[in-house]
């Protein structure tokens, strides 16, 4: 895509601080950290969402993921990591390239944790399982 942010910076047109680049996967510094070492790793090829991210970018990603991941843990000085990907509007996607957020983090940071649990019924669940079973 000529203006997708993170495709120009897959092709030089726009500069990165890059941790990690590989055949299928880039990683670099997010410009909009959260706390310092927060780091994006991208597919290089556009990719809008994980929808559309095949087995071989899927496994490529995540391993790229799993080697920054301890690389921030062990860099950036935090007690933990989270990680983040988001997809689509509703889900909180701002921009449409398929990346995976590392975030260091640290007790009592300003970064939210967790959601807030709604624990459903056995049944509830059960249903939805047997629903994910038949679209899979």
């Amino acid at each position: 895509m000529d203006t997708c942010v993170f495709c120009r910076i897959v092709r030089g047109e726009l500069p990165a601080s890059v941790i990690h680049e590989d055949e299928h996967t880039l990683a670099f510094m997010n410009i909009m950290a959260g706390n310092p070492g927060h780091a994006l790793v991208i597919v290089k090829p556009h990719v809008e969402n994980i929808y559309t991210l095949d087995d071989a970018l899927a496994a490529a990603v995540f391993r790229t993921t799993t080697r920054v991941a301890k690389a921030v843990r062990a860099a950036a000085g935090c007690e933990g990591v989270s990680l983040f990907q988001a997809n689509e509007v509703a889900g909180g996607q701002t921009v449409f390239h398929f990346h995976i957020h590392v975030l260091p983090r640290l007790p009592g940071d300003a970064l939210p944790g967790v959601w807030p649990a709604v624990a459903p019924s056995r049944d509830a669940l059960d249903a939805m399982a047997a629903r994910l079973r038949a679209a899979l």
